[in-house]
């Protein structure tokens, strides 16, 4: 993880972008890092949709997931389950909550997801664990607002990096954003394949013993860099990277119309008089 704020910011942009291009983010949902140099505070976006966020939009909070500054921008709502996170777990360098549709089954059905492939074995367990806000506050509008709400989200995700809420979405937890963008969308891809192997049978899931080691060889600084940059790659063939303003402004002059040129005038011949047509 970059060791100072500008490359922080920066990585963060383009982990909420990442995870909008594969699938993970939409229109909501939100990733979040531990602060470079600040392990009481954090770093996230104000509320805007994942795919829009840049550099500008970034703030930081503490812990108790209030702003450092007073905002001139709306916040996210559910910025609870990421600072009461990072309050609860100091190994943890990076939060990100969302709703992915390949998740969205097993929330709703209450079916945990397994590891059925190597890279599924980031999500470091034989299971993914559940919460049920239901439980715990009863009827409410399912947005995770309160601090007690996030505390309880903390406390049933425990040692685990993963987390399924119940017809909600999902939560995960890494020792940074990269770390944390691979396992979100590792977990989705192992979520896709254990739901089409249902339909051929039972899913064989990865041995118990081979689920830490394949983890940890599928979370290592190079495996995950590798990745990143085919992330990134992706990203700006899909030209959503970078999100700079001479970027957009490069970008809006190549769609500009061009300008018709003007067409040269026809060379004309002298006109000659009538006397001068008589005497050819």
């Amino acid at each position: 993880m970059p060791d100072n704020l500008t490359d922080t910011i920066e990585e963060l942009v383009k982990a909420n972008r990442i995870l909008v291009h594969e699938g993970v983010l939409d229109a909501f949902g939100h990733v979040s890092v531990r602060h470079p140099s600040d392990p009481g505070r954090y770093l996230m976006s104000r509320s805007r949709s994942p795919q829009l966020v840049e550099p500008g939009d970034i703030l930081e909070y503490t812990l108790d997931s209030a702003p450092v500054k007073p905002p001139t921008a709306r916040l996210y709502s559910e910025r609870v389950i990421h600072g009461c996170i990072y309050q609860a777990r100091s190994d943890v360098m990076a939060v990100c909550h969302h709703h992915a549709p390949a998740v969205m089954p097993f929330c709703v059905a209450g079916k945990p997801i397994v590891p059925v492939f190597h890279f599924g074995a980031t999500m470091g367990a034989s299971h993914t664990v559940f919460w049920d806000q239901h439980d715990e506050f009863g009827n409410t509008n399912l947005l995770v607002v309160k601090p007690e709400e996030g505390q309880s989200l903390a406390r049933a995700l425990g040692q685990h990096s993963v987390i399924l809420m119940k017809r909600h979405g999902a939560t995960v937890a890494g020792h940074g954003l990269r770390d944390v963008v691979a396992r979100s969308i590792y977990l989705c891809q192992n979520a896709e394949y254990q739901l089409r192997a249902h339909m051929l049978g039972s899913p064989i899931p990865l041995h118990p013993g081979e689920i830490k080691p394949a983890g940890e060889a599928n979370l290592n600084p190079p495996v995950v860099g590798r990745a990143w940059e085919y992330w990134s790659m992706r990203l700006e063939a899909a030209g959503a990277w970078p999100p700079t303003r001479s970027a957009k402004a490069a970008r809006s002059k190549r769609t500009e119309p061009a300008r018709a040129k003007t067409p040269a005038r026809a060379k004309t011949r002298p006109r000659t008089s009538s006397k001068a047509k008589r005497r050819r």
